[in-house]
């Protein structure tokens, strides 16, 4: 028996159990884990250095910064962990109940998934985003995360299991695939015997992998071609600050803006802010005709370049006639992330929200936003950007499912 197989019998038994245990003590593994997050960093360090020291001539700066701890980011995971903490127990949650003209009465309430199985790359803290979050809801998780970051992943994985045991919790609740074989990922995609829902979360090449080969149900995360529109009565200075941050806070996640539209109206003033600030930030400029005859010396974008997900120091930026085009060009580029328009006319804004089909859609705010922390939900598992179950931020409620209790006293149909 391989190791997924092995694996996935001892997360699906652990689940039964999982299921049972008590919001008190699922927030006290949540609290140990933090503490052995803070306690454990230097060595949590160390082994990242490893991965960050093996891979720093096939990754690109942006992916780096995606595989790299630091003691901020350490510290994040904690915080996470007890923000998670103060956050509502999801299980047995009554979502309605109601007596029907028969006389039962029916219970709608919140209960796990079971077997939540993650496939995700080159970013340590989805291992603890994820474990948190999937037994704080009552499921048990398999990790399988990329061989870039194996070093760290396996020792976060270590530090979860010492939280679990600590407090009485089956360690087999936390399963870590430690062999990076292809097949193996292929066996976790269509295991429905052992495993309730697949969450995939990185690359659209990984992301369309699952979705071709997985016969366990999906929940789908998002790439993000995130947009930002300046619209012709934005305040330029607010703009020019959205676009930056969107882009450059953190190039490699999905949530950072890919593209920029700008109103042709306003393109001269705006475009005389954005490309020297994006220059000096290292940005690379992939430049639509119009902005090409404007600044010669940029790059000019080929048709491929408005529908990818670039997740570096790479910008899109096309001139629009309007926000009929804006929209027009979104919906035919993006991916149901996030997109964001700048302006000061409101009906704008609210035609903007109202036709643009994505998760989130902002005015005047960053893409940056679209997080499980700044939602609100303490970390998130992923965005979803599909439409069923669950979309955008996945939080504790979206591991959850649901059950109908129902009593009666002695009805037949």
């Amino acid at each position: 028996m391989n190791e997924v197989k092995t694996k996935a019998i001892l997360a699906k038994q652990a689940s039964l159990e999982m299921a049972l245990v008590s919001a008190e003590v699922k927030n006290a593994f949540l609290q140990s884990l933090a503490t052995l997050l803070r306690e454990n960093s230097e060595f949590i360090l160390d082994e990242n250095e490893i991965d960050i020291q093996n891979n720093q001539e096939r990754l690109s700066p942006a992916l780096i910064d995606r595989l790299r701890l630091n003691e901020n980011r350490i510290e994040a995971m904690a915080k996470g962990c007890e923000d998670i903490i103060a956050l509502n127990d999801p299980n047995g949650y009554v979502i309605e109940e109601f007596t029907r003209p028969n006389g039962l009465d029916i219970q709608k309430i919140r209960v796990p998934l079971g077997v939540i199985a993650m496939i995700y790359e080159a970013r340590p803290n989805v291992t603890i985003d994820a474990a948190a979050l999937c037994l704080k809801a009552g499921n048990a998780v398999i990790l399988r995360g990329g061989k870039e970051a194996y070093h760290s992943n396996k020792y976060l994985v270590s530090l979860i299991k010492e939280a679990l045991t600590r407090n009485a919790i089956s360690p087999d609740s936390v399963q870590f695939i430690e062999d990076n074989d292809r097949t193996l990922a292929l066996e976790l995609m269509q295991d429905r015997e052992h495993i309730d829902v697949l969450i995939p979360r990185g690359s659209a090449k990984l992301i369309q992998s699952v979705i071709e080969n997985a016969k366990v149900p999906v929940l789908e995360t998002g790439v993000g071609n995130c947009h930002i529109y300046v619209e012709q009565s934005a305040d330029l200075r607010k703009a020019l600050a959205i676009v930056i941050n969107a882009k450059c806070s953190r190039p490699g996640v999905c949530n950072a803006a890919e593209k920029c539209l700008v109103d042709q109206s306003i393109a001269p003033q705006f475009l005389d802010l954005l490309i020297p600030a994006l220059k000096e930030a290292s940005v690379e400029i992939r430049a639509c005709h119009k902005t090409k005859e404007l600044y010669p010396d940029l790059i000019l974008a080929n048709p491929e370049d408005w529908e990818t997900e670039y997740l570096d120091l790479i910008i899109g930026v096309k001139i629009v006639n309007g926000l009929q085009e804006a929209i027009e060009h979104i919906q035919k580029y993006g991916t149901k992330h996030s997109e964001s328009i700048v302006t000061q006319d409101l009906s704008a804004a609210q035609r903007f929200q109202k036709e643009i089909d994505a998760a989130a859609v902002y005015v005047n705010a960053s893409t940056r936003f679209t997080d499980g922390s700044e939602f609100g939900y303490g970390a998130e598992i992923g965005i979803s950007t599909q439409k069923l179950h669950a979309r955008g931020p996945m939080g504790l409620n979206e591991l959850c499912t649901i059950k109908y209790l129902i009593h009666g006293d002695g009805q037949v149909r």
